[in-house]
């Protein structure tokens, strides 16, 4: 059976969860992997320069909004409290509480205050609370309470039997509560009764504050009380039943008077000043634990959660709600409408509703499974163009247009009230309203392409398909047919959209915005929009005209921007609202954004929606600043060797020339992230890109003088300053002065000694030259010699050639006349009869043929022709005669003894004598050729 205390807390639990609102606030969790450290965290603090402390099992955490950083305990012990007065961070944990202070490095240094103490602390004491009273500061465990006095380094003790839960500052004095005896408060260093009722000795109190003069008691079990008038009653509010079955840890009353519940199992409570639920974030709508140890409400107005497990920061007065689908009952968000305080959802999984009047939570619409594409109030209906076909939605109930499947988008015509027009899967069609209904009219033939976006100027409409290209149709009068048809294929792109705005077709794609020319028939780049898609911007082309707000929205890479006439003059400015893709988490190429009020939007996710309420978004003023800066070498990072104070300028020698530098803007809004830029002055003299990135290495830097600066921006809004560093790297050794002059004194001995060495290679190299050209002009003299010397001998055989052709002649020509003289003869005696008659010719004729005449002749020729020869022979065969000498002359010429017989007037026999009589003479070999050797001589 269950029992009734049970039932009771399951059903207030089930109301107020339906009872409160479903969009939360932005939520980031910082899980133990995040900071490296323990999961639980019991006290939270911010300094400031903004930056949040958190005390923890292993230690203190510091964070920065860019990193965390932790310092382990003194005593490795568990941090339970922690305050921070102007520039010291005090931490109380086991048996032992002190102050932090940062050192030149801009690192953290602990100072024990306990081990001041005269009097011993108590066996296995914590730290709870620290509370600030000027020059006196307050230190609380569960059975003292330390008055530390910072001037003299003493402290008064309050002590006591009783188990103190917490102490409270009120009315400059401390309150505190002692169980089973009620609430004392310190005057004058003693401890004073100041409530005794039963409720205050039972109860343990959470916090107390004051109130319009009463003080306000939190207790863990019970809820509020008051103490006015002298009375202590029970403060009922509308969570009072709640808060009577639940238990609470932590409280925090917030800057704006509402109120801050941490539970043990049930997350965060936010309340108005009223008692008023207004959030109840837990952890299925995104905390990573229900038990809140701590709370803290930041600069920002920020409530940071100290959680058994983790750490997480909502922000509370974001402009930006979000609502998280994580059980998957709503889906992907594609359209959404708002008509008669009811808000539509049309999603991957249908339509769903909700009333805004109250915080229910969305119902499914009966009859809608599947995926809804728009939802369009049109004269004061609403359509839901569906993947089956077209609705109309009255209120809560559906009604469904009989015709085909699969509706984009519907929209109006010009001057045509009873008449709309639909994209279909498969083309265009127009709807007709008859009798007070909506019926499918007729499919506009000539034309059977998806129309997810379209729009229409009277009868020209254009149709939009990103991967095809921008349609044109122009249409009869009765919008039935196509008359003509033109498509532009030089303007497609992925997730491109088209928009009417203001009368103006406009036309998103990734190179850009478009506006069409109607006198020119042709898309001109818009100069006032297409800065928004430069520079790697460009994530869709969706625009989406608010008609109501006369406003026209686009989506980029790194926010929303809306186009608005905000101003005095109406001149059309661009607005960003620095949400970037990942943060939205957008459905691209299909976003959607709905007006919901005067200036609250809800924009559509893949998982829910989250709302932008536009009058909320303030200008956020924040500093830089320089965190750490360390020498460093290639691929490390800081690291505590190498720290640098960051308050005077850097001196550096030359090897050390890699320098590391990490900064931080302290910024905790989830949707509004910082963005840094840097430049290193004298060698990157540049603003580099804007990045998440929060440090930066210099390596291998270059002698010199450097200024190292930095800002940062969060959506448009700069930071109020620009933090900077200046350093100097030296010149090495081998650069300085000393040795640049000995440099210069070395260049000019050694430029005298190069001279004088290069004079004497040159004069040698002349010397060179000149006996390499004296030579060559032997060498060339001796070439010109030797081609005289060939010419003459040329010449000479010429010459010989032509003696020899003379001898041969003149041989020849004695032979012939040698034969024709002997033929005479030899006729003369052998035809005439009577020879005394011719004796006297034939003596003449014996006398030529036997004269020396012709010897001579051709002894002086064959001298001219072969000079040499008959000097050889002389030498070689002194005993030859001259008939011999004469027959080697004629055998030199090769001439045979038939032709040598008339040279000597003797027969061709007798010459074969002579020539063995000469064989015998020159004592010649019988295998041994006479013509031969006389050739060789």
């Amino acid at each position: 059976m269950i029992r009734p205390k049970f039932a009771f807390l399951v059903i207030s639990l089930v109301c107020f969860a339906q009872g409160i609102s479903q969009e939360i606030p932005p939520i980031q969790n910082f899980s133990p992997s995040d900071y490296h450290a323990e999961s639980q965290n019991w006290d939270l603090d911010q300094g400031d320069d903004k930056v949040i402390y958190v005390a923890n099992n292993r230690g203190l955490l510091e964070y920065n909004g860019a990193k965390w950083t932790l310092y382990p305990s003194p005593n490795e012990s568990i941090i339970r409290s922690l305050k921070i007065v102007g520039d010291r961070i005090y931490t109380g944990c086991y048996m032992e509480f002190g102050y932090w202070e940062r050192n030149k490095f801009n690192v953290l240094e602990y100072t024990s205050l306990s081990s001041n103490l005269s009097d011993t602390i108590l066996e296995d004491e914590e730290f709870w609370q620290i509370l600030d009273f000027g020059e006196r500061m307050v230190f609380q465990s569960h059975y003292r309470i330390y008055t530390y006095n910072l001037e003299t380094n003493t402290a008064s003790i309050i002590k006591s039997e009783a188990f103190i839960p917490k102490a409270f500052p009120i009315e400059n004095t401390v309150y505190f509560q002692k169980l089973n005896e009620g609430v004392f408060k310190i005057e004058n260093g003693q401890e004073l009764l100041v409530l005794a009722d039963e409720i205050l000795q039972s109860e343990e109190i959470i916090n107390l504050f004051q109130e319009n003069g009463s003080l306000v008691f939190l207790t863990r079990n019970k809820g509020f009380y008051k103490f006015e008038d002298n009375s202590l009653s029970k403060w009922e509010t509308e969570a009072s039943p709640l808060l009577d079955q639940i238990s609470l840890y932590s409280g925090a009353r917030l800057s704006n008077g509402n109120l801050a519940l941490g539970t043990i199992s049930h997350g965060l409570i936010l309340m108005d000043s009223e008692g008023t639920i207004i959030q109840h974030i837990d952890q299925l709508k995104g905390l990573q634990n229900n038990t809140v140890l701590s709370l803290f409400e930041d600069l920002e107005n920020n409530i940071w959660l100290g959680l058994d497990v983790g750490v997480t920061s909502v922000n509370a007065t974001s402009p930006y709600h979000v609502y998280l689908d994580r059980e998957g009952l709503v889906g992907s968000v594609y359209a959404a409408a708002v008509t008669n305080d009811i808000l539509y959802l049309g999603t991957n999984q249908g339509l769903f509703y909700k009333t805004l009047t109250n915080d229910s939570d969305f119902t499914f619409m009966e009859g809608t499974e599947g995926q809804v594409w728009s939802l369009e109030n049109i004269h004061g209906t609403l359509f839901c163009g569906h993947h089956n076909g077209t609705f109309i939605i009255q209120n809560t109930s559906i009604s469904k247009i009989d015709g085909t499947q699969g509706t984009w988008k519907i929209g109006t015509l010009d001057n045509h009230p009873n008449r709309l027009i639909q994209g279909n899967y498969d083309g265009l069609y127009t709807l007709e309203k008859r009798n007070g209904n909506w019926e499918l009219r007729n499919k506009i033939n000539g034309f059977d392409n998806s129309s997810r976006q379209f729009e229409v100027f009277d009868n020209n409409i254009f149709v939009n398909h990103e991967y095809k290209g921008l349609y044109k149709l122009q249409l009869d009068d009765a919008f039935e047919n196509v008359v003509q048809l033109h498509i532009d294929e030089t303007i497609k792109s992925s997730n491109s959209g088209i928009v009417k705005y203001q009368d103006e077709l406009i036309y998103g794609y990734k190179n850009g915005v478009l506006k069409y020319d109607w006198d020119n028939d042709k898309f001109n780049k818009d100069s006032f929009l297409s800065p928004l898609f430069e520079h790697d911007e460009y994530v869709s082309g969706k625009l989406i005209n608010d008609a109501a707000n006369n406003r026209l929205w686009t989506f980029t890479n790194s926010s929303i921007g809306y186009v608005s006439k905000d101003g005095l003059d109406g001149t059309p400015q661009i607005n960003q609202i620095p949400l970037s893709e990942d943060m939205r988490d957008g459905i691209i190429g299909y976003e959607s954004v709905e007006p919901i009020s005067n200036g609250m939007y809800l924009i559509g996710a893949r998982s829910g929606y989250f709302t932008i309420d536009l009058n909320a978004i303030q200008d956020q003023e924040f500093e830089v600043q320089l965190d750490k800066i360390a020498l460093a070498g290639k691929n490390t990072g800081l690291t505590n060797d190498s720290l640098l104070e960051l308050t005077n300028a850097g001196d550096f020698d030359s090897d050390h020339n890699n320098l590391t530098v990490s900064f931080h803007a302290a910024s905790y809004k989830k949707f509004q992230r910082p963005y840094y830029q840097y430049k290193l002055e004298n060698i990157y003299d540049n603003w580099s890109n804007w990045s998440l990135d929060h440090e930066v290495t210099f390596e291998n830097l270059p002698p010199g003088n450097y200024s190292f600066k930095v800002r940062a921006k969060v959506g448009d809004n700069l930071s109020k300053n620009t933090a900077s560093y200046s350093f100097k790297i030296a010149r090495p050794w081998y650069k300085s002065n000393l040795f640049i002059l000995l440099y210069i004194i070395s260049g000019v001995l050694g430029s005298i000694a190069i001279h004088s060495s290069y004079r004497r290679y040159y004069h040698r190299k002349q010397k060179k030259i000149i006996e390499r050209n004296k030579r060559e002009l032997e060498l060339a003299k001796a070439n010109s010699e030797k081609e005289i010397v060939k010419l003459k001998n040329q010449q000479l055989k010429d010459e010989f050639k032509s003696k020899s052709n003379e001898l041969a002649a003149s041989t020849m020509s004695i032979i012939k006349k040698n034969e024709l003289l002997a033929k005479i003869k030899n006729q003369l005696v052998s035809d005439v009869e009577d020879k005394n008659s011719v004796k006297h010719i034939v003596n003449v004729i014996d006398k030529n043929l036997n004269q020396n005449d012709d010897w001579e002749m051709f002894k002086e020729a064959f001298n001219n022709a072969d000079r040499k020869f008959l000097k050889k022979l002389k030498k070689a065969h002194p005993n030859l005669s001259p008939n011999d000498i004469r027959l080697c002359a004629y055998l030199r010429l090769n001439l045979s003894s038939k032709e040598i017989a008339p040279m000597f007037n003797i027969s061709p026999r007798s010459v074969e004598i002579k020539r063995y009589r000469l064989r015998k003479k020159m004592d010649l070999q019988h295998d041994e050729n006479l013509v031969d050797y006389i050739l060789k001589l």
